[in-house]
């Protein structure tokens, strides 16, 4: 599924149909350049959950913990990991699959690490366009294939 946008709502309202479809053990994989849309995305996402914390970039911390009235969220950004990056050595393996929906930007540095069911979201910019987006939905899984079907109604 692609999907193109030219605002921070029109991203954080696919971000919201998003949230009302996840359930526990779901993982997320957001990818693309810096400034892209992950963060903006992430945003959207939590608020459509109820959180009401500001949600940004962990960066430094890696896994930034919400609280939602269904299951715990976590955002992990493991961009400072680089290629290097291997998840069992950090524990972060137990953030997926389990009780929480994980989002995980910059995935490809854990990639070994990583369940066989996520679902995979690509942000894009359109050449020409400051504002314009393309996001691109994948699925691998059964789970996530029944995710990616319910955002397609």
């Amino acid at each position: 599924m692609r999907i193109l946008v030219e605002t921070v709502n029109e991203t954080q309202e696919i971000a919201a149909k998003l949230a009302k479809n996840v359930k526990a053990g779901d993982t997320i994989l957001l990818s693309g350049d810096l400034g892209a849309g992950k963060t903006t995305f992430t945003q959207g996402f939590a608020k459509a959950l109820g959180i009401k914390r500001p949600v940004k970039s962990p960066t430094f911390t890696l896994v930034r913990e919400y609280q939602t009235t269904q299951f715990p969220l976590y955002h992990l950004d493991v961009y400072r990991l680089g290629e290097e990056g291997n998840a069992e050595d950090l524990g972060l393996s137990e953030y997926f699959g389990g009780e929480g929906v994980a989002l995980v930007e910059w995935s490809q540095y854990i990639k070994p690490d990583l369940p066989d069911d996520v679902l995979k979201i690509v942000f894009e910019r359109v050449p020409n366009y400051d504002t314009k987006r393309a996001i691109t939905l994948t699925a691998s899984g059964d789970k996530s294939v029944a995710l990616l079907s319910e955002m397609e109604k």
